[in-house]
């Protein structure tokens, strides 16, 4: 069977809808940068999905052609995640969603090198005709994160947030949002196949102790 990241580190993709507190390892990503809304229509958030997920398939399928990459091993493309920030926001505002800046990001099986990567993102462009130059390959060491399990609509994770703030006050920590440390979704769920009532988003963010 196909190496699934989900089932297998349950720790960082299948946390409970309580807080938990978790040290995150070190992690690679493709990833695509951009702002503004991300429902917005044929927007920059939308040609992001895009090239993510041609750039993670065109590496997944890499097996099959001519390019080897060692180490590989079969594997389901995990699922979407993505690093969100305001500027001059303190937490996050989602009622102003054209303010949002975002890293959109799909995690990378440790064996996928940088070179790797360069490859994929060129033979995507190939085959696909497709301009993958804003995909990069990005090193994310998250460190010491609370987490937990949203489920419901995006616009209703503030109520979740206040849950986790709560739990790091009992506990003597505070988030510690900074220019390389963001509020963190990984999403679990098809928004396409699901209703909106029954999304399960893992919502994390990096904390320090008080």
């Amino acid at each position: 069977m196909a190496f699934d990241f989900k089932k297998e580190y349950k720790d960082y993709y299948m946390p409970n809808n309580i807080p938990e507190i978790i040290t995150v390892p070190v992690t690679n990503y493709i990833a695509v940068r951009g702002k503004g809304d991300p429902n917005q229509e044929g927007g920059a958030y939308q040609n992001a999905m895009g090239i993510l997920y041609a750039v993670a398939y065109t590496i997944k399928m890499s097996y099959k052609g001519p390019h080897k990459i060692e180490g590989f091993f079969e594997y389901v493309v995990p699922p979407l995640e993505g690093f969100w920030w305001q500027d001059h926001v303190s937490g996050v505002d989602y009622t102003n969603k054209d303010a949002f800046n975002w890293i959109s990001v799909i995690r990378l099986p440790d064996f996928v090198t940088k070179e790797d990567f360069d490859w994929a993102v060129t033979e995507t462009g190939k085959k696909k005709k497709l301009d993958c130059s804003s995909a990069e390959f990005l090193t994310v060491d998250e460190g010491v994160c609370v987490q937990i399990m949203h489920t419901g609509p995006f616009d209703d994770e503030p109520v979740t947030v206040a849950i986790m703030d709560e739990y790091l006050h009992e506990n003597g920590y505070i988030n510690d949002m900074t220019d390389t440390r963001f509020h963190h979704e990984i999403y679990l769920s098809d928004t396409r196949k699901v209703q909106p009532s029954k999304w399960k988003t893992v919502i994390r963010h990096p904390i320090k102790r008080t």
